[in-house]
């Protein structure tokens, strides 16, 4: 007797499609992403109006309400063309996303220059209008595809892979500026923020890493009772040794790659040696 077997292929299931370009969530995501370049634009940019202004005069200039509203725009506008071209939207997208930044404050203008809107107004008229500004113009292209990624320079793919010591040295411009010594407390922020961190990202489980973070907040806080208690100039330099022996810290987790993200322990590295750095120069300078 034969024995006849049948043989069934099994077909894999099709992978998941991604979500389509029009769908809500790209939109959310990408309504999401030019808050956050929005913010950081604001952030990053804001000091070197300063920085430029005071010694041509222009403080008081760009305190005015009118000047600080586009002043404002145009932090954000930058913030938000930078991410849209990494993201690869095409140069339409860009130039209506800067003009939703604008428009809505170039509107209120006129009435506050009339005497009909008071300053306060005009920031917060002009911020309210720009969130639907911004719907629209996502709306808009919510369907565009991206356009293929150019080739980079090398010089620029460099850069780009060191973007947190950059974002770091722009965060700091203002303390390399105008170097002062920092609170004692503030080094409570060091330990604090690795295990806030780890705890998120569930890598705090490994043998001996709890006790290693625990053992570092327990360092740092006794590092700033001791210069709160001290005071005077020896809490100065007690405060620089402290963001200065952090970076030690942040490069022994970078090297590991342990607890927090590579690029956050870069980018913690240079922002603890510069500020150690202005607090040491702040010493010196008194």
């Amino acid at each position: 007797m034969t024995e006849t077997r049948t043989h069934h292929r099994v077909h894999p299931a099709p992978p998941s499609a991604p979500h389509p370009p029009g769908g809500v969530r790209h939109l959310l995501r990408h309504l999401a992403e030019m808050a956050v370049a929005m913010v950081a634009g604001m952030l990053l940019l804001d000091p070197l109006w300063r920085i430029a202004g005071t010694p041509l005069g222009l403080t008081a200039v760009l305190a005015r309400p009118d000047v600080a509203a586009l002043v404002m725009a145009t932090n954000m506008t930058v913030g938000m063309t930078v991410w849209m071209r990494h993201r690869r939207h095409s140069r339409a997208a860009c130039a209506e996303m800067a003009a939703a930044m604008y428009v809505p404050f170039l509107l209120l203008l006129v009435p506050y220059w009339a005497g009909l809107l008071a300053g306060d107004a005009l920031m917060l008229g002009g911020h309210l209008l720009m969130v639907p500004a911004m719907v629209l113009v996502a709306l808009r292209h919510r369907h565009a595809s991206a356009t293929p990624a150019p080739r980079r320079h090398p010089v620029v793919t460099a850069l780009a892979r060191r973007w947190p010591s950059g974002l770091a040295l722009l965060m700091t411009v203002d303390s390399l500026a105008a170097p002062s010594v920092l609170s004692p407390w503030t080094m409570l922020v060091l330990p604090a923020g690795y295990l806030v961190i780890g705890a998120y990202r569930r890598r705090l489980n490994g043998p001996g890493v709890l006790a290693r973070q625990l053992a570092g907040l327990v360092v740092w806080s006794a590092l700033a009772l001791v210069a709160v208690g001290v005071g005077g100039r020896t809490a100065a330099w007690l405060v620089a040794f402290g963001w200065l022996a952090h970076a030690a810290w942040d490069l022994w987790h970078h090297r590991r790659g342990e607890v927090v993200p590579r690029g956050y322990a870069e980018w913690c590295a240079v922002l603890d040696v510069i500020l150690g750095v202005t607090v040491v120069l702040a010493i010196l300078a008194a």
